[in-house]
């Protein structure tokens, strides 16, 4: 499979972008205004216990409390040991009370109003390992086909193990040498001592390890042999990843590219036409069927539709042709779009059980390639397919936009980091074209008052950047997700004369 890593840093945030066979598989979002902390260690103080609920709120100093179920307490000193009586029953009884510390780690981004979701079940993701503290397991990822390969590793692994240290090997460390998994079990042990000397030195709430941020996360994870490119435009980032590569001792050849030119990269290589259409709740197929992705509170919903498709066959066969190529477009929608939880798959409906079997084997098939957790169940008689995928961030709709605060959150418009982008790539577009450079910028009052005061050295570096000076201001009749631009001689609009890129959105 040919793989590219596309990496553009913009204004306010930074995007990486995947291609596999020359088709956008991942898309990530980085925003300077949204703190990762999934994989983040904190020594937390115990604030509430609840039994009923089977849970416990932990103070680790993020304003909202984090949640803590007690089947996410793997700790024996925590868990009170049950009788024959009741072992058959589902609750667990813990040694927790308000006030006592406790070292836990976010599995679950912090989402609207509720706090983070934490395990006191630690573990440290490394290069090719994943550190498990207090732990005997030795595995290999699920996702590794080669018998002889796993059996390798694993001895590896049992070789190098210490005593109270678990690991997992992961599919990256394929092919890698003793020395470098070895070395890699090493940095882990290394930053797992310095927690626990954190965890014993400072008090609580506390920050005892740092998880690697989602730029950094991605390319550890995705950086290997196998990728045939890697283009980076901004030169911090270039040189961040050379270095990665060579502690890592990756032979990635010319792989890694500096993008230099003036037009926006993700413009240049098509990924912005491919961004957008993310937000929209129709994904067209080859066929002429489509998809339509539709999130709730309590689950996603997806229904599959025959559309434009005219089958020259029977009913039952268009319906299996249909279904099989929307089983490819669901999975691959699944990844980009970042959709997790309960997914509701409602496909047309098939009445020989033998077709059911064939599209919930092609969508098993098809999610082997999800780097998430995924269950799925089969295709009920009805055309429904239930499963659950792994949350592992925000969805793309959350990363690139926000709530409408005049539809009551029933819609949603871009974000304010995103507009900026946008201004971002209109400038350069006008770069190109024009020599008169001294604009105004008209904004929304508020979005005016977040470039000049929060990102005022973000408005700095638009200026710049493109060599254009910028005057910034407040128009009430515009909307949040608009710009326009006029010269600083007259008051005429030019947002829409220059390039593709459109104020009004």
């Amino acid at each position: 499979m040919k793989k590219e890593i596309y990496i553009s840093k913009g204004v306010g945030e930074t995007r990486i972008a995947v291609k596999e066979n020359g088709k956008l598989a991942e898309l990530h979002v980085d925003k300077q205004s949204q703190v990762r902390t999934v994989g983040n260690i904190y020594k937390g103080i115990v604030e509430n216990v609840i039994p009923g609920m089977q849970a416990a709120f932990v103070n680790i100093g993020q304003g909202v409390n984090a949640f803590l179920p007690f089947s996410e307490i793997s700790d024996s000193e925590l868990i009170v040991e049950k009788n024959k009586k009741t072992q058959n029953s589902k609750e667990v009884d813990v040694l927790l009370k308000p006030g006592q510390e406790i070292i836990v780690q976010v599995i679950k981004e912090p989402f609207d109003k509720k706090g983070a979701r934490v395990t006191t079940d630690l573990s440290i993701a490394g290069r090719f390992i994943v550190l498990i503290p207090k732990s005997k397991y030795i595995g290999v990822s699920k996702k590794m086909r080669d018998k002889y390969e796993r059996r390798r590793l694993k001895k590896i692994a049992m070789e190098i193990k210490q005593p109270g240290l678990g690991m997992i090997i992961r599919t990256v460390a394929e092919g890698k040498t003793d020395s470098q998994i070895e070395n890699d079990y090493k940095t882990l042990i290394k930053k797992y001592n310095d927690l626990l000397y954190k965890a014993e030195k400072n008090q609580a709430p506390e920050l005892i390890h740092d998880d690697l941020k989602v730029t950094s996360s991605v390319l550890r994870d995705l950086i290997s042999e196998k990728v045939e490119k890697i283009v980076v435009d901004s030169k911090e980032d270039y040189k961040n990843i050379q270095k990665m590569v060579k502690e890592d001792a990756l032979e990635i050849g010319d792989a890694l590219e500096h993008y230099k030119k003036r037009e926006p990269l993700f413009k240049e290589s098509g990924i912005d036409n491919s961004m957008m259409k993310l937000l929209r709740k129709k994904a067209w197929l080859k066929s002429g069927a489509y998809l339509i992705i539709e999130r709730t509170e309590a689950m996603v919903v997806v229904d599959v539709n025959s559309g434009k498709f005219v089958g020259k066959k029977g009913h039952e066969e268009n319906s299996l042709k249909i279904n099989l190529e929307a089983a490819k477009e669901i999975c691959s929608q699944l990844r980009l779009r970042h959709l997790s939880g309960l997914i509701l798959i409602d496909f047309i409906d098939m009445v020989k059980p033998e077709n059911r079997k064939k599209v919930f084997l092609e969508m098993k098939k098809e999610l082997r390639k999800d780097r998430a957790k995924v269950a799925v169940s089969e295709i009920s008689e009805f055309g429904i397919l239930e499963m659950t995928r792994e949350r592992t961030g925000l969805s793309i709709i959350d990363s690139l936009t926000e709530c409408c605060e005049v539809c009551n959150g029933s819609g949603r418009i871009i974000s304010k980091d995103t507009l900026l982008t946008r201004i971002d790539y209109w400038l350069r577009d006008y770069k190109k074209q024009n020599k008169d450079l001294r604009l105004k910028l008209f904004l929304h009052p508020e979005v005016a008052e977040y470039l000049k005061k929060e990102k005022m050295k973000d408005y700095i570096s638009l200026m710049w950047k493109n060599f254009i000076y910028l005057k910034v201001i407040k128009d009430d009749t515009m909307n949040k997700n608009e710009f326009r631009f006029t010269k600083m001689s007259d008051l005429k609009d030019i947002t829409n004369e220059i390039g593709t890129w459109k104020g009004r959105n």
